[in-house]
């Protein structure tokens, strides 16, 4: 670069002076556009270090014309002979293989010949962290809340909520307006399905088109609102949020953690009552600091603020695997942690800026120690506790007495036995020492009572000649075990016996911390552990904290350290900036298909902007403001004339919207793994509305295929699957109650988009994909839930094919045949059966297997996998 600096000595001054004037540059400005691609690409090396390489600092417009060793690194108006330019297009720099994009390049190429100028003067001195820009500052998520007036609309006879005035009024500035109201099949299938998870029977379907009187939609929604089905359906939203599983994943052992699922049921019972989300949150990252250790005899209101706690421990944690680095595993174990509490409450992915600052959004390494600070006190990495050892016992003060009592009796019968087997084998080992050679008896007599690494090389041969000498209770079986098993037969049944009366185990897999020990956070050097550098604070990111929060070290007047409770207040006094429009975006997701923010973990510079940021807004201010109530807020979005759209497109919508964003008509939805699952057992008659509880089992069959485990399954040998457990019905619950391990989800689940949890999932994707339409075709599940519709529906109507089909199509698609499909449908019925007489003219019902072909294809048709 020495051979430009001649040529630079010219037009320093006036490049700089132009800078300091900071008047509007044209074309890219650094601020926005070049300062982000040079934050992302070069400030590891030329920014951020102590030692800058090359003496190059590209955090400043003014610092990369000044330059480093080789001169200024751009010549204003001419990008062909600025060094930067040369470095990065040759893709000599950055080095490694992530490289600027050709539109990187484009705009730094614009930047320069443009001058090269700055949106205004630059500060004279930067810190090592923390320079944000007013950009930085001024990001739409980082603003506060601001509860903003409803919008005017032409068309005030499709307003039926304050939410369809920003929708419409947005709609009408470009000539639009709302789609045609759906009919109430297609509404009450959607408000089933949005609310439950499953379809609506026939019964309400009918019931519902039948209700002319005013307020019978209002009506339904309250009825879906007010069933325990709410909670099984929502619950599986938060879960994903969360990354809940029950196993700890990471090791090939992926261990099961038994305790889990009070955690679900929990979070299942916090929505059906609704429970207030600042209470919610609060609990989950801070309900133990809502109680007093030891946590012994609490109510059911106490130990749900413990099990709330299960929300900071769903993460993988390989740290009970023995094979792996365990201070590796451990630090690896609070950074997933940290990552579904930012991306969850947040809508920030901060784990970039563990090693250094976020290379995108104004976080710092700080800022992420910050944030681990307040997880230390209970994830103390050089004072680790394994997950069996965090597990807190439930049982009361009487029920550990009464264990203690069994355990006594227990171990005074298994006394009782060990004697008199010892006492056998005494007599049992004398009587053969007596028919030894004279000799030698006495010397065997010896060899035996012996201990084995006390004995003399004649005592080894002694009992190597006679192995009789070395038998213990434990093997008597190999000289007498008649005699061994009539004494087990005696007292084995009395063990057993007693050891029912002991209680069962009670366990909560909570996260606590252990009182008097609170450890400093260190920022680790590049993110490694080895490299401990300064200690950090707990507290909130920087670049939210104007109001300047103080998190306490140690709080004297908790038992706890009291850090997570305090920044669990801070995060729902109702003016934090992020959580409550992360919430309600995800919240509108879930009934629209798609958030405000289409990236619902992502409210940072990467993510989307709000397609309607007054409505967010306006939606988060009306949460808090509600008292924090869910169903609530839902049953403003569900009344909307918007929710209760048709899902037709038209053309001129279509050309002016084409992904509705704008929602001029509903959209149409996929249905999730867990819902296609659940409705076919719904539909089957096969549903068991069991809620709570441990999960059913999930294990391999004989071939290899992931399944819940029933009592029948066995290996091609005849022996009992490993890991079998017999579940009976309870392969029939809903998919919320099935284990969810982490090494092997349920085969029926995995080609509809089942998320991984690594961590957790902040949005779930939506395929078409072959593998979906094979497991309809095939999947023993899918063909044993058809075959008992089929028997269902001919329970119910009898042989008549074309009540059959109508049937059929009520209890699959919640809604009648047309005419066409109806004789279409009614063919097909009586050419399969004429087609399975001919084939099986042995089956003893070919009408019941024609209708189960039927149903097949209704289940497998985008009627029943989408929702409109």
């Amino acid at each position: 670069m020495k051979k430009h600096s001649l040529f630079f000595c010219a037009g320093l001054l006036f490049t700089a002076a132009r800078i300091a004037q900071a008047a509007e540059p044209a074309g890219p400005k650094f601020e926005t556009d070049v300062r982000p691609i040079l934050k992302a690409h070069c400030w590891q090396c030329h920014g951020e270090v102590e030692e800058l390489k090359g003496e190059l600092d590209t955090r400043l417009a003014r610092l990369v014309l000044q330059g480093g060793e080789s001169g200024p690194a751009i010549v204003p108006g001419r990008h062909a002979e600025s060094l930067l330019y040369e470095r990065v297009s040759s893709g000599e720099m950055p080095p490694g293989p992530k490289t600027l994009s050709k539109q990187e390049i484009a705009i730094l190429a614009r930047w320069i010949d443009a001058g090269a100028g700055t949106l205004r003067p630059e500060p004279e001195i930067l810190a090592r962290e923390g320079n944000f820009t007013e950009e930085d500052q001024q990001h739409w998520s980082f603003q506060p809340i601001q509860r903003a007036e409803l919008p005017t609309v032409e068309n005030t006879r499709q307003l039926r909520s304050p939410i369809d005035a920003f929708l419409l009024a947005r709609l009408e500035e470009l000539g639009l307006g709302y789609s045609q109201p759906a009919s109430r099949e297609t509404l009450i299938r959607r408000l089933s399905l949005d609310l439950h998870g499953l379809p609506p029977p026939p019964a309400a379907v009918e019931m519902f088109v039948a209700d002319q009187e005013p307020g019978a939609y209002d009506r339904l929604v309250d009825r879906l609102l007010s069933s325990p089905a709410y909670g099984e359906r929502w619950a599986r939203h938060w879960l994903d949020v969360a990354g809940y599983a029950d196993s700890d994943g990471v090791t090939k052992q992926d261990s099961v953690r038994a305790w889990a699922y009070k955690y679900r049921d929990y979070v299942i019972r916090a929505f059906n009552t609704d429970k207030p989300w600042d209470s919610f949150l609060i609990e989950q990252l801070a309900g133990d600091e809502l109680l007093t250790a030891p946590y012994e005899n609490l109510s059911r209101q106490q130990a749900d603020k413990l099990i709330a706690t299960g929300f900071l421990r769903m993460s993988p944690d390989g740290s009970s695997g023995s094979t792996l680095d365990q201070d590796a595993t451990r630090n690896q174990t609070v950074a997933e942690v940290i990552k579904v509490v930012s991306t969850s409450l947040l809508g920030l992915s901060v784990g970039c800026a563990q090693c250094h600052p976020h290379r995108y959004d104004p976080i710092t390494q700080t800022d992420y120690y910050r944030l681990r600070a307040l997880l230390e006190p209970s994830y103390d990495w050089k004072n680790w506790r394994n997950p069996d050892a965090r597990l807190v016992s439930q049982w009361s003060q009487q029920t550990r007495q009464r264990a203690e009592e069994v355990d006594r009796q227990l171990k005074e019968l298994a006394d009782k036995r060990d004697a008199e087997l010892d006492a056998a084998v005494s007599k049992v080992v004398g009587e053969r020492i007596a028919k030894l050679p004279e000799e030698i008896r006495q010397p065997a007599r010896l060899a035996r009572e012996t201990p084995q690494g006390d004995r003399n090389e004649e005592q080894n041969q002694l009992v190597e000649d006679h192995p009789f000498l070395k038998v213990t209770r434990n093997s008597l079986q190999e000289i007498e075990s008649q005699l061994k098993n009539e004494i087990l037969s005696r007292w084995d049944p009395l063990i057993e016996e007693t050891g029912k009366k002991r209680p069962l185990r009670d366990y909560l897999m909570c996260l606590t911390e252990v009182p008097g020990k609170v450890p400093l956070t260190h920022l680790f050097a590049r993110g490694d552990f080895k490299q401990p550098g300064g200690d950090v604070a707990p507290g909130e990111l920087s670049i939210l904290d104007s109001a300047g929060l103080m998190i306490p070290l140690n709080n004297p007047e908790l038992p706890t350290s009291g850090r997570r409770l305090a920044y669990a207040r801070h995060l729902t006094s109702g003016r934090h900036p992020l959580l409550a429009r992360v919430l309600v975006n995800r919240f509108w997701m879930h009934h629209f298909g798609i958030g405000l923010v289409s990236t619902p973990g992502e409210f940072g510079v990467q993510g989307e902007r709000p397609s309607h940021p007054d409505l967010l807004d306006w939606l988060a201010a009306e949460f808090m403001e509600s008292g924090w109530s869910l169903k609530q807020l839902q049953r403003l979005i569900v009344t909307s004339t918007a929710y209760r759209q048709i899902a037709a497109r038209n053309e001129k919508a279509e050309a002016i919207d084409p992904d509705n964003r704008l929602l001029g008509r509903m959209s149409v939805r996929r249905l999730e793994a867990e819902t296609v699952r659940d409705s076919l057992l719904a539909i089957s008659g096969q549903l068991l509305n069991k809620m709570y509880g441990p999960p059913a089992p999930v294990s391999l069959d004989a071939v290899g295929q992931r399944v819940i485990v029933s009592v029948n399954q066995y290996d091609p040998s005849g022996r009992l699957l490993r890991d079998v457990a017999a579940v009976g019905d309870d392969q029939f619950r809903r998919t919320i109650y099935i284990q969810v391990r982490r090494s092997m989800p349920l085969g029926v689940l995995v080609p509809f988009d089942l998320p991984t949890l690594k961590p957790n999932c902040q949005l779930r994707t939506f395929s078409t994909n072959a593998p979906q339409s094979l497991l309809m075709m095939n999947d023993p599940f899918v063909l044993q839930q058809v075959e008992c519709l089929a028997e269902l529906i001919f329970s119910q109507v009898g042989a008549d094919p074309a009540r059959q089909l109508q049937r059929a199509w009520q209890i699959v698609l919640g809604r009648q045949p047309t005419d066409a499909q109806q004789q279409a449908g009614q063919k097909f019925l009586e050419e399969q059966a004429a087609a399975i007489r001919k084939a099986s003219p042995q089956l003893a019902n070919p009408q019941q297997a024609a209708l189960s072909h039927l149903c097949q294809a209704l289940v497998s048709s985008n009627g029943f996998l989408y929702v409109e």
